[in-house]
């Protein structure tokens, strides 16, 4: 029994995987689209939540298996009630490469009045913190959740940067107010990206410690 109840939780990574490396996917989409003004590619992530929205019922159909038919103990309890919470942020980072997209799409035939150096550089750490917070809960691995709740740090300084700037241009007058509003609202969706995946590392610290993780 516990030979088929670990391979099951084995598949529960695997799906987590999948999972993740679609939300990666949407990431660098959006963020390729909002740079090159691709709206085709825009298009596809506004448009393409289905694939992230069957995989998070596949994986709670699969959760809820393991609580019902197999009787975890404890441990097993908090890994699988973690990944229940934890796909849930996930589903929400594919939401909001979606608002990203929508957000380039209505700018399309703008020319951007200045170059995006920020902006992919809060994408490429927020895809980091995704990738590294999966990989902890598949590895068990403590030490990288801590290290991805405290990473978050960087996304934050980075959208502070960001709007700052953006608030200088608006206040100043120089440039476009609306294209600046809305590049404000893409630093701010990937804000809160960071943030979902911070949330995702502190419920793997509770997978593993069994304690919710404490600032102090």
């Amino acid at each position: 029994m516990r030979s088929k109840f670990d391979q099951e939780l084995e598949r529960l990574n695997e799906e987590l995987i999948e999972m993740g490396n679609l939300i990666e996917s949407r990431i660098e989409a959006a963020v390729s689209a909002l740079v090159n003004q691709d709206v085709e590619l825009a298009t596809r992530v506004a448009n393409g939540d289905k694939e992230v929205n069957d995989k998070e019922r596949d994986i709670e159909d699969l959760c809820l298996k393991l609580i019902l038919q197999q009787q975890p103990v404890a441990r097993d309890l908090r890994l699988i009630s973690s990944a229940l919470k934890m796909i849930t942020d996930m589903e929400r980072i594919g939401d909001q490469a979606a608002d990203i997209s929508e957000l380039t799409i209505r700018m399309a035939n703008e020319k951007y009045f200045k170059e995006l150096i920020d902006i992919p550089q809060m994408a490429e750490a927020t895809i980091y913190m995704v990738r590294e917070s999966i990989n902890a809960f598949v590895n068990r691995d403590v030490d990288k959740a801590v290290e991805i709740i405290y990473y978050d740090d960087k996304v934050d300084k980075l959208f502070d940067m960001v709007k700052n700037e953006l608030i200088e241009y608006i206040r100043d007058q120089k440039y476009s107010s609306e294209q600046s509003v809305d590049f404000i609202l893409i630093a701010k969706y990937f804000e809160r990206i960071g943030d979902h995946a911070q949330n995702i590392a502190e419920w793997v610290y509770y997978a593993i410690t069994g304690e919710h993780f404490s600032w102090s």
